[in-house]
């Protein structure tokens, strides 16, 4: 990393040398004028970010700092004063949310990405493909979880006489893995476009290189195409992760609940997958709701939100070392 760091600031050093020899050293008022602009702007994101953060932590001190393991292993209640309040029930939707996602969006967002980079014949058919692709990674949440309502939740038919009843025979209706399918299709347009970039970012000479070996096509994407554009394609499938377990629409639509869990299964239960469930986001928004009646409810509703965006930091930070790691192999 200091190496890159080293590069990066030799490069920038470089590029001011060559432009100061070109411009002859004028200085350059509207330049300037918009480089202070965009730093304003920068500074500006960055405060409102600072007291968002600083607001919620706050807000949330009281249950984080005196009573976080029963905060992160308790469960949904009426009263927050309850000492058994908590997000364990959450963060089990949230964390199986993420995983199906995961494991469905992935390898079909890569397979179509490869496909339609380096299989598919260019021509109309291709490029309303493509169209669609990026109109759908800009369609609304909610739409999304209109969709998963249709197709996983309530027995309907397709055109009038194509049953789906065994989809909702197969996801149990509005359950964990209902929810997981929905955001899956919601995160997969975002994926595709994601890999086609990484893709489209490996050099030429490398699969020419490969052809030039004797390779077949799929020797080439395995030992070149794969290996080079795994940091963007492994980078923009966690943050469309981060963007899957921070959505609350689709969950509500879906038929997430914030109440009347019975169970609250361990973390690697697999059992509560084809049962009633909820997430964090749906906490959230609930205990928010419920401040009104009960004030407590606010202070642990901001104690969620923390949890929420340490878990979503920690898929970050998970993006940025996968990253590095396979920059570093790939040299």
């Amino acid at each position: 990393m200091a190496v890159t760091t080293i590069g990066g600031q030799a490069r920038r050093q470089g590029e001011k040398i060559a432009a100061d020899a070109l411009t002859g050293r004028r200085v350059d008022i509207w330049g300037r004028a918009f480089e202070s602009l965009i730093a304003l702007a920068l500074f500006i994101s960055l405060l409102i970010l600072g007291v968002l953060l600083v607001d919620v932590l706050s807000d949330g001190w009281n249950q984080l700092s005196s009573r976080l393991g029963a905060f992160l292993n308790g469960t949904l209640r009426s009263r927050s004063e309850d000492g058994q309040l908590g997000v364990h029930q959450g963060i089990y939707g949230s964390f199986w949310i993420g995983v199906m996602v995961a494991v469905i969006a992935f390898p079909m967002g890569v397979a179509a990405a490869l496909y339609l980079e380096e299989y598919a014949t260019r021509g109309r058919f291709t490029n309303v493909i493509q169209l669609a692709i990026r109109n759908l990674a800009g369609v609304p949440s909610v739409v999304y979880g209109l969709l998963g309502l249709f197709l996983f939740v309530q027995s309907n038919t397709l055109f009038g006489f194509i049953g789906l009843g065994w989809l909702v025979d197969l996801t149990g209706g509005s359950t964990v893995v209902s929810a997981g399918l929905t955001l899956a299709v919601l995160v997969l347009p975002i994926v595709i476009i994601t890999a086609q970039e990484a893709i489209r970012a490996v050099p030429s000479g490398l699969k020419e290189g490969a052809y030039g070996l004797g390779s077949t096509k799929s020797e080439m994407i395995r030992s070149q195409v794969l290996p080079y554009a795994a940091p963007g394609i492994l980078t923009g499938t966690l943050l469309a992760m981060s963007r899957a377990i921070g959505e609350a629409a689709p969950l509500i639509l879906v038929g997430a609940i914030s109440g009347g869990l019975t169970r609250n299964p361990g973390m690697l239960d697999t059992s509560g997958l084809t049962e009633k469930f909820t997430a964090l986001p749906i906490v959230i928004v609930t205990w928010v709701q419920q401040r009104g009646r009960d004030e407590g409810f606010g202070t642990a509703a901001a104690a969620a939100i923390v949890v929420l965006l340490v878990l979503v930091l920690v898929l970050n930070l998970a993006a940025i070392l996968l990253r590095n790691r396979f920059e570093k192999r790939r040299g």
